[in-house]
């Protein structure tokens, strides 16, 4: 229910978001093209020559959320979330906009809770010193970049919803 963004939207904050959005879609070209090459060469390896790579499942484990949460605010920014229609049927206008209104405040305070519970743990991670098993990668890394990335959804969010609500005024 969150509104689309508009492409051709003027001014510097449209400048900041279509840059961030490229950074962030490159950034998820280079992580997704270093997950196939860690896999490849995993397989390749372990078939062939009987010697896996060491950490690839921390690595690929690590890769896939750090994918994950690069994507998620460029799939906000887009509006593109997987959306259910509950209000198809009404045919007043305004509860069609209270509807709207509830699910992106809803969608910007879920975003933004799990910004600050993931910085918690992230947090609680950095003191307790948790690396992975094998290779020792400190853990707290991945969940900044999560803390970062629903932080920046939340963002995303609030400035759609205020931009349609703009519009609309």
């Amino acid at each position: 229910m969150l509104p689309r963004p508009n492409d051709k939207a003027p001014g510097r904050i449209a400048k900041i978001r279509r840059g961030a959005s490229f950074l962030l879609g490159l950034a998820c070209l280079l992580v997704l093209a270093g997950l196939i090459a860690l896999t490849c060469v995993d397989v390749v390896a372990r078939y062939a020559f009987n010697s896996p790579v060491t950490g690839a499942y921390e690595l690929t484990e690590i890769l896939l959320a750090t994918l994950i949460f690069l994507a998620l605010p460029l799939t906000t920014a887009a509006g593109e979330h997987i959306e259910v229609e509950l209000l198809d049927g009404v045919k007043s206008s305004f509860l069609k906009q209270l509807g709207t209104l509830a699910a992106a405040l809803c969608t910007i305070g879920v975003f933004a809770l799990i910004a600050m519970e993931l910085l918690e743990h992230a947090d609680k991670l950095q003191r307790r010193g948790r690396v992975t098993d094998s290779l020792e990668i400190p853990l707290f890394y991945v969940g900044w970049l999560g803390a970062a990335s629903f932080a920046l959804s939340a963002l995303a969010a609030l400035y759609f919803f205020t931009k349609r609500f703009r519009e609309k005024a």
